[in-house]
């Protein structure tokens, strides 16, 4: 013989799981003393409770949520997926997720701070090396343009400007010094006219002074008028 259940003994949270899964046709009685009681108690603070852990469950962020956390930490746009993820975690009060879309967020920040260092702060670096390889071969570049220039007009151009504004829109000729990183503007390569048949220049490196030790010389080309070892 089955013994009654004594629902009046059961939790806020047992009756509500009993309702659910009690089969009304079988035990009619039953079904509605569980919904009498869990109707008596619904301002009970268990009751209460119970709804309030109910409501964080259902604002939890999920699996997506975190997916879009993760995806901050892609440099840059990350940025993006980072205040998509503060901005939920704030709207469902979750803290992991404004957690993990600020951090996303300082990656990127420290990442490109650390670029930024390395690449135009620090001296003597593997940037600095690269500048200096990229002035070398612009340079030989500009040379030829400016042997070009002689042939078309007759005569070097009086300064790098002039030779610029007689170049092709979209000309692979580069005539700004990558050495220079501390100006504020583009910074033109040296360049000057030894009378009318020569010319001399170079890139003054990163303290934009003539005749240094970071100075980058173009590669000697004969039967032209580069002057390659020239000091004022």
């Amino acid at each position: 013989m089955n013994k009654e259940p004594n629902f009046e003994e059961y939790s806020y949270e047992d009756l509500l799981s009993a309702y659910r899964n009690i089969d009304g046709r079988e035990y009619p009685e039953r079904k509605e003393l569980i919904a009498k009681l869990i109707d008596e108690r619904k301002d009970s603070a268990e009751a209460v409770a119970l709804r309030e852990a109910c409501a964080k469950e259902d604002k939890s962020p999920g699996c997506l949520g975190f997916v879009i956390g993760g995806l901050s930490f892609i440099p840059l746009i990350g940025v993006i997926f980072g205040l998509i993820a503060i901005v939920w975690g704030f709207s469902v009060k979750n803290t992991t997720l404004k957690v993990v879309g600020s951090l996303g967020i300082a990656f990127t920040i420290v990442l490109y701070s650390s670029l930024g260092y390395f690449g135009f702060v620090q001296e003597d670096g593997v940037y600095d090396e690269l500048r200096q390889e990229m002035a070398k071969s612009q340079l030989n570049s500009a040379i030829q343009a400016i042997e070009f220039y002689k042939v078309q007009n007759g005569s070097y151009p009086e300064s790098l400007k002039t030779l610029q504004e007689s170049l092709p829109e979209n000309s692979f000729v580069f005539l700004f010094d990558p050495t220079q990183i501390d100006a504020t503007e583009g910074a033109y390569y040296f360049y000057e006219l030894l009378g009318d048949s020569e010319y001399h220049i170079r890139a003054l490196g990163r303290d934009g002074v003539f005749n240094t030790e970071d100075d980058v010389l173009p590669t000697p080309m004969d039967n032209i008028g580069l002057v390659v070892d020239y000091s004022r």
